[in-house]
């Protein structure tokens, strides 16, 4: 009868045998263990039968290709059924790692879940899930724990400090507008619940680990950044004194203009957590955020007095002076901006749709003095429901957002007539130059929509370092490599209207005007003030002067009529207001955009 031989398939050491001379054997059951460069391969039978042939004993070395044992066909019997205790190991250490992963699951930590709902907030991992694709998630540093072995069991660190308190990994996020390819993204999310989400060693470990990948990788970033700032209690790290030798806040600095950083707040938000969130392209906050360099600890330390932590930073303050874009009645309204404002960096959009243009025709007041909503308008001009205006209260004098044209993501800037009268006030130039800076950083074009007289004048203003700060404009718009297209709508005046046109009314790929456009070199009532002095004070009375003064503002607007600047080359065109869309659109193409 032929026997069935069983051979080694490597130079090896013979661990041990899992059968005997005359045993009953299936096929596929472990017959013996061989040993090579410290990795142990289990050696299964052939065939079904009787074991034959063992002369070697444990610890002898074969060759490959030397027969270990044979088996002898068509024998029956019960199996050995001997068991590998490498499989059993194997087993065990995935249970144990699936344990482990468990621990930093919200469904085993229902205390920490239970305190997060008491407050209305949701769990870290609960943000994650909303903001992510479905499945998308790749987490990194999931098994990290404080550095805190020496005052802490490590079972106690495990249940109570899993993550070291933020949540970090590589997503999708927009895939089923965007395509997987466009979607990837970097997420990074502060995790409350442990440690309030203070900076620990590992915590910056993981940071950076993520930061460098978007680095790499030219991923954008949605970071959440509730947290209590740095940890002193990390008594593991021992080769360090400050703890001041950290690379997070440099290398997150500088990735900007890089890939887009979207930062996101609720809850508390101090000291490094507030520089991470100040430090984002596009900050987004609930309601419910204080947001502060320092808390309320560091304060006090400092002698500068008592403070809750809800005194520092409230959400009224941080939009009205810019540290806040955006507000968000909630996390769950938090996360749907930031994916909202994320897809202005992915791409294009299929499916729009347009407003009636044939209304912006009715929108401008037919006396040149009343104001109307900038608004409306824009919301008529772009994509219908695509406006995402930033720092609504600051700078309220311009706004400025993104939007989309026929699906194609844009900036927008436009002055606001019912504030200052559209004039640039440092806070609107300080809101304009960021923007500006921010469009020209990844490539989207800018609409903007122009009616000033001018910048903000005035001894009150020069007391907001407005000769600074305005001129910033200048240079945002030089910098800007972005297309730039210029729609005026009234007034044109000064050296504002030439900031809100990039610097110069020839630096747009197109400057066109509605008829209603009107220009000069400062607005019309001051030219003829300053022009007119002696004419006016040589008047004998004040109905004669303000009839003079009529006359001659009304002269000088027939001379700086839109169709009159269009006539000398100043801008390039008068078009009907509801052609102002196709126009852009048409300007837009043909730079590429």
């Amino acid at each position: 009868m032929k026997k069935t031989p069983v051979v080694s398939p490597m130079d090896a050491v013979i661990v041990s045998f899992q059968a005997s001379n005359g045993d009953a054997i299936h096929q596929d059951d472990v017959i013996c263990i061989l040993e090579a460069m410290k990795v142990q391969t289990q050696i299964v039978s052939p065939a079904a039968g009787k074991v034959s042939g063992i002369a070697l004993e444990p610890g002898a070395l074969v060759k490959a290709g030397d027969p270990l044992a044979f088996i002898v066909p068509g024998e029956k019997g019960e199996s050995v059924g001997k068991q590998v205790a490498a499989a059993a190991s194997s087993n065990a250490a995935m249970d144990h790692a699936a344990a482990m992963l468990a621990n930093t699951l919200d469904e085993n930590r229902p205390e920490a879940v239970q305190k997060r709902h008491q407050k209305g907030y949701r769990t870290a991992r609960e943000n994650l899930a909303d903001l992510c694709d479905a499945g998308s998630f790749n987490e990194y540093g999931q098994l990290a724990i404080a550095a805190q072995r020496q005052r802490r069991s490590v079972e106690d660190l495990r249940e109570n400090t899993p993550g070291d308190g933020i949540i970090t990994g590589t997503a999708t996020i927009n895939s089923a507008l965007f395509g997987k390819q466009r979607s990837q993204a970097a997420v990074i999310i502060n995790d409350y619940s442990v440690l309030a989400a203070t900076q620990g060693f590992f915590h910056h470990a993981k940071l950076d680990r993520m930061i460098e990948t978007a680095d790499k990788l030219s991923l954008p970033v949605v970071m959440y950044t509730e947290g209590g700032g740095g940890r002193p209690g990390d008594t593991d790290v021992t080769t360090q004194i400050a703890g001041l030798n950290l690379h997070s806040f440099l290398a997150w600095a500088k990735l900007a203009g890089k890939v887009p950083r979207i930062t996101v707040n609720n809850g508390y938000c101090f000291a490094g957590s507030a520089a991470l969130f100040g430090c984002g392209d596009v900050r987004i906050a609930t309601k419910t955020s204080w947001i502060g360099m320092a808390g309320p600890a560091m304060i006090e330390g400092g002698g500068l007095g008592s403070f809750k932590p809800t005194d520092i930073g409230p959400i009224e303050v941080q939009a009205k002076n810019g540290v806040v874009d955006m507000v968000a009645e909630d996390e769950a309204h938090a996360t749907e901006l930031a994916k909202q404002v994320l897809g202005m960096f992915q791409g294009e959009l299929g499916d729009w749709q347009a407003a009636d243009q044939g209304q912006l025709g009715d929108i401008m007041p037919a006396d040149r003095r009343f104001t109307y909503d900038i608004h409306k308008l824009l919301r008529i001009l772009v994509d219908t429901d695509s406006f995402l205006e930033l720092q609504p209260e600051f700078g309220k004098a311009l706004v400025a957002g993104f939007a989309r044209l026929e699906g194609r993501p844009i900036g927008v800037m436009a002055n606001n007539c019912k504030v200052l009268g559209g004039a640039i006030d440092s806070d609107a130039a300080d809101k304009a130059s960021r923007f500006l800076d921010l469009c020209g950083n990844f490539g989207l074009p800018v609409l903007s929509v122009c009616d000033t007289p001018g910048f903000m004048v005035g001894p009150d203003s020069e007391k907001e370092a407005a000769v600074h700060r305005m001129s910033q404009l200048f240079i945002a718009g030089a910098r800007m490599e972005s297309p730039l297209v210029a729609v005026f709508l009234r007034k044109g005046y000064g050296l504002g209207a030439m900031a809100m046109a990039g610097g110069s009314f020839m630096r747009p790929t197109l400057s066109v005007s509605w008829p209603t456009g009107e220009f000069g070199g400062m607005g019309l009532e001051g030219a003829v003030h300053l022009g007119f002095r002696k004419e006016l004070e040589a008047q004998p009375d004040k109905a004669s002067r303000k009839a003079l003064f009529d006359k001659l503002v009304q002269s000088f607007y027939e001379k700086g009529r839109a169709t009159e600047a269009a006539a000398y080359l100043e801008i390039d065109g008068v078009i009907d207001p509801a052609d102002t869309r196709d126009v852009v659109v048409r300007a837009f193409a043909a730079s590429g955009r």
